[in-house]
């Protein structure tokens, strides 16, 4: 079972994502790939978002597709059988923890404070996502978790843009960040592909 830093070992922005449709779902996955993105995050914010995870994995099959807000072992059990290579949540409970370990899944809690990070620990877990990073300390956060918690890496999300990224990357315990700046909720609803395709673009030549 391959890490979350393994898989996105070559990709340090995940695009956040909600998609209300067939088109979105693939449009948006294809843009992306088209534009140096290998990987996104489709939540299950809305109805479709299952379906949306079934549809990406068999058109667009060379990206990482993980599954966010995640919020119970039966949601994570679905995302399981729609093929995803890992989960996202923005908590941590036992039994979500458990399934995901049961399933050989990888699996990204959120965690906000240093109980969370101990918890985490005491389930074996090493990477989490820091949610939501700009309301729980974000920089200044992950650079005190530093010293207790030498070995723990984290996906920041939640408050990342394109005026923060690259100080939340520059950070040691920092493996990637997750935002929604690149490939916005508006721009997907309009079927903006070449604004997103050029948004991918700007990040691999900053």
């Amino acid at each position: 079972m391959k890490s979350f830093s393994q898989m996105l070992a070559n990709e340090k922005t995940v695009p956040v994502v909600a998609v209300e449709n067939a088109e979105q779902a693939v449009g948006l996955s294809q843009a992306l790939i088209e534009g140096g993105v290998g990987v996104i995050e489709v939540t299950l914010r809305n109805a479709f978002g299952l379906e949306a995870l079934k549809l990406i994995k068999r058109e667009v099959p060379d990206m990482i597709l993980l599954a966010g807000t995640v919020n119970s072992a039966a949601q994570l059990q679905q995302v399981a059988d729609a093929g995803v290579d890992g989960v996202i949540s923005p908590g941590l409970t036992p039994l979500l923890a458990k399934t995901a370990n049961d399933l050989k899944m990888p699996y990204l809690p959120g965690a906000a404070s240093a109980s969370d990070i101990l918890l985490a620990i005491e389930y074996g877990l090493s990477e989490l996502k820091l949610f939501p990073a700009s309301i729980v300390g974000g920089i200044p956060a992950l650079k005190a978790f530093s010293g207790p918690f030498p070995n723990i890496k984290f996906c920041p999300t939640g408050g990342v843009s394109d005026s923060n990224y690259k100080e939340y990357l520059a950070l040691d315990n920092v493996m990637c960040v997750g935002g929604t700046w690149f490939a916005t909720s508006d721009q997907i609803k309009r079927y903006a592909w070449d604004e997103i395709i050029n948004n991918c673009r700007a990040l691999s030549q900053a």
